[in-house]
């Protein structure tokens, strides 16, 4: 199994040290991103929960 495990990684293709670093810092931003707009969405949505129920 070993062997055939390592048969397989020499097939991959890797990303280049900047496509990796590109995408990683892409993903953090986007995540980031989505982060804050669900926090805000939710401090929205418990503010307005707030007001109209207690």
């Amino acid at each position: 199994m070993v062997g055939e495990v390592y048969s397989e990684l020499t097939k991959v293709t890797w990303p280049s040290r900047e496509d990796a670093t590109r995408l990683s810092i892409l993903v953090i931003g986007v995540s980031a991103a989505i982060g804050l707009i669900l926090a805000a969405w939710d401090l929205g949505f418990s503010e307005l929960v707030e007001r109209l129920f207690l």
